[in-house]
C-alpha cells in the first residue's frame, strides 16, 4: 500500500543518479517510475526535452520522488532520513554505503552527509530508550558518550549507559 504522504527530493540534475544509488543500498527497493521533462515550458524550466524530470522510487517499501528541479535549493541538515538498524553490524553498513563520497565534516552523533548532500541518521535501536530512561544519570552518561562519536557503536552507549568506563 503507497503511503499517503511522500518525501520529494530536490536534486540539482542527480534525481536518477541518487535514486539509483539509493536503491542499491537498500533491500527490498526499486525504482517505480521516471518521468521526462517535455519540449513545452523550456522558457521556465530551462532543462532539455528527454531529460529526467522525477524518479519514483521505494527504499523498504517507502516512496519517495526526486525531482530535477535545478541549483536553486539544497540540502540541509534541517531535514534528514532516520534509519533504525536491529544490529551493528546494520548500523556499519549503511553508515559506510550512504557515506561513501559524502562530506566527512558533517558527521556527528550518528549523522552523515551522503555524496548528494543528503543528511542520514543511521541508530541503533534501543537509542531512544536509553537517552530518555527515568535514571537521568544513566541516560547523561549515554548522551555525553554520544556527543563524542560519529557513527554510533551501541555495545559503548550501552556501557557508558551502565556506568562501566569506556
Amino acid at each position: 500500500m503507497k503511503s499517503k504522504i511522500s518525501p520529494c527530493l530536490w536534486f540539482d540534475h542527480e534525481a536518477e543518479d541518487a535514486a539509483r544509488f539509493y536503491t542499491g543500498i537498500f533491500k527490498n527497493s526499486k525504482i517505480t517510475d521516471i518521468s521526462r521533462y517535455p519540449d513545452a515550458g523550456q522558457e521556465i524550466h530551462g532543462k532539455p526535452a528527454g531529460s529526467v524530470l522525477t524518479v519514483a522510487f521505494e527504499l523498504d517499501g517507502q516512496s519517495f520522488t526526486a525531482l530535477n528541479g535545478g541549483p536553486i535549493f539544497k540540502f540541509n541538515e534541517a531535514v534528514s532520513l532516520q534509519i533504525e538498524c536491529e544490529t551493528q553490524e546494520e548500523v556499519d553498513y549503511y553508515w559506510q554505503r550512504l557515506g561513501d563520497g559524502g562530506d566527512p565534516d558533517a558527521q556527528q552523533c550518528g549523522w552523515l552527509k551522503d555524496k548528494f548532500g543528503l543528511s542520514w541518521q543511521v541508530v541503533p535501536k534501543g537509542m531512544a530508550e536509553i537517552l530518555n530512561d527515568p535514571d537521568a544519570a544513566k541516560s547523561k552518561r549515554a548522551f555525553e558518550a554520544m556527543l563524542k562519536m560519529k557513527k554510533l557503536d551501541f555495545a559503548a552507549l550501552q556501557r557508558a549507559f551502565a556506568g562501566e568506563q569506556t
